[in-house]
C-alpha cells in the first residue's frame, strides 16, 4: 500500500529535498504541496492523504492552527510536525493540537522515512530524545483548561491500565512495556488500546500530552 504524503513547508526548497527522498522510496508517493496553512487546507478538501509532514512557523496561518483544523475534520489524516528549533513551544503546541508526531528538519532521512511508516501504522513518534526534552521543557508551562476534568477521566483505567500509561509517556515501546512488567506484547497493546477508549484519545502523543497536564508523569520522566 503507497503511503500518500502532503508536504507543507513555505520554503521550497525544503519541500524539494523531501519530495526526493520521498520519491525514492517504493511505498511512498507526494500526492499534495502546500506553501501555507490556508493553502494545505484548501488542498486538502480535494486530495486524499495519508500523512502530512507539517512546517510550524508559516504566513497566513502557521501549522499549529492548521493540524488543529485538520484534525478536527472526520477521519484526518496523520500529522507529523516538523521544526527548525530543537526547543519550540509551537511544536508542543503541534502536539496538543493532534499531531502525531515531531522531528526535526535535519532529521536523518532514514528516520524521517521510519517515522512517516511509524505514524500511518497507527503508532506515534514519541520516543525521540528531542520529543521527550520538548515535553519535559514546555509541559508545566501549558496547563490544560480543563486539567481538573481530565484528571477525574483517568479515574475510568485501572491500576494496571495507569502503569501502563506512565510508562507510555515516559516514551517506552510496546515490547519494552512488556518486558518492564512482564506481559506479552499483545497484551500491552489491548492495554494501551483500553487506555485510548476510555479516555477518547487518537493515539500515543495525546497520552504523552494527557499524562504531563495531569501529573501523572512529571517533567524529566518521573510520574506522580
Amino acid at each position: 500500500m503507497t503511503i500518500r504524503v502532503m508536504l507543507v513547508d513555505d520554503q521550497v526548497l525544503l519541500r524539494t529535498g523531501f519530495r526526493m527522498v520521498l520519491a525514492a522510496q517504493p511505498d511512498m508517493e507526494v500526492v499534495a504541496e502546500a506553501g501555507d496553512g490556508v493553502e494545505a487546507l484548501q488542498v486538502l478538501k480535494s486530495t486524499e492523504v495519508d500523512v502530512v509532514l507539517m512546517d510550524v512557523r508559516m504566513p497566513k496561518l502557521d501549522g499549529v492552527e492548521t493540524t488543529r483544523r485538520i484534525c478536527s475534520e472526520p477521519e484526518p489524516p496523520k500529522v507529523l510536525i516538523l521544526t527548525t528549533f530543537d526547543l519550540d513551544e509551537y511544536a508542543f503546541s503541534g502536539l496538543k493540537a493532534g499531531a502525531s508526531g515531531f522531528m526535526l528538519k535535519d532529521v536523518p532521512p532514514g528516520e524521517l522515512l521510519a517515522a512517516i511508516r511509524s505514524v500511518h501504522s497507527g503508532d506515534a513518534v514519541v520516543a525521540p530524545s528531542t520529543t521527550r526534552r520538548l515535553l519535559d521543557r514546555f509541559a508545566p508551562m501549558l496547563p490544560s483548561a480543563n486539567k481538573e476534568s481530565q484528571h477525574q477521566e483517568l479515574n475510568r483505567l485501572t491500576d494496571r491500565e495507569r502503569e501502563v500509561m506512565v510508562l507510555v509517556a515516559q516514551g517506552l515501546s510496546n515490547g519494552e512495556i512488556a518486558s518492564r512488567l512482564v506481559l506479552s506484547e499483545a497484551t500491552v497493546k489491548t492495554h494501551v488500546g483500553r487506555i485510548l477508549t476510555k479516555l477518547g484519545l487518537r493515539d500515543r502523543v495525546q497520552v504523552v500530552v494527557l499524562a504531563y497536564e495531569t501529573g501523572l508523569v512529571r517533567a524529566g520522566g518521573g510520574h506522580g
